[in-house]
């Protein structure tokens, strides 16, 4: 968390691969993965979110689940013709989707079109999407930006029960500080693009400089 100007989507935007950092190094299970491709960086487990969700509006929302299931020999011009190669897998893919709209709570909405879901039922469908892609770390930007309270809360028990029952990490970032606080293990402020505190929730709270990082910027 920081405030605006923090650095904190720059951040974000280094690890997932669309900026290349001009210093330092980032790695992902002791594998240095510093400049690699947004795909690249995908396939070996990272996935993120954007503030804004871009979904493919006209489909439904199983098969933006769908969409993004890899390694399929169904899309293989080599494999394509031969049933046997891809039948099993694409049934094995929509009993994966099936369980995945239950974990992110959107199992009522499997047959609507995306372009029909609210704001926060579409941050809902991008953690889906990323545990689609068999990720290890998801890295999400502002989930509860610009959703009522309740359903900030709905969100946030969400990514925690991913984190819970799937053992999946989850950096995020976030501004609501009154509502995420009770979510989080760890927290990290930013402010300057360097990191002014870090702990604990409870001990965070406690630091003065928290305080005057939003009080300056404020």
């Amino acid at each position: 968390m920081g405030p605006n100007g923090s650095g904190k989507s720059t951040l974000v935007n280094c690890i997932s691969g669309i900026y290349t950092p001009e210093q330092g190094k980032i790695f992902l299970e002791g594998v240095d993965i510093t400049g690699k491709a947004p795909h690249e960086i995908v396939r070996l487990g990272i996935g993120r979110t954007f503030q804004i969700p871009a979904p493919f509006n006209a489909l439904t929302v199983a098969d933006n689940l769908l969409v993004c299931g890899h390694s399929n020999q169904g899309e293989r011009f080599g494999t394509a013709l031969v049933k046997n190669t891809w039948q099993e897998y694409e049934k094995s893919l929509v009993d994966e989707m099936l369980s995945i709209l239950q974990v992110v709570g959107l199992e009522d909405k499997c047959d609507a079109r995306a372009g029909e879901l609210s704001g926060g039922q579409l941050k809902l469908l991008e953690l889906g999407r990323l545990l689609m892609l068999g990720v290890k770390v998801m890295v999400v930007d502002e989930p509860v930006g610009g959703v009522n309270p309740l359903l900030a809360h709905e969100i946030l028990s969400h990514i925690k029960n991913v984190r819970d029952k799937l053992g999946i990490t989850c950096l995020m970032v976030e501004h609501r500080l009154d509502i995420v606080m009770r979510y989080v293990d760890y927290v990290w402020v930013l402010a300057g693009g360097r990191v002014l505190c870090s702990g604990t929730p409870g001990e965070v709270v406690k630091t003065k400089e928290l305080y005057e990082v939003y009080l300056t910027k404020g």
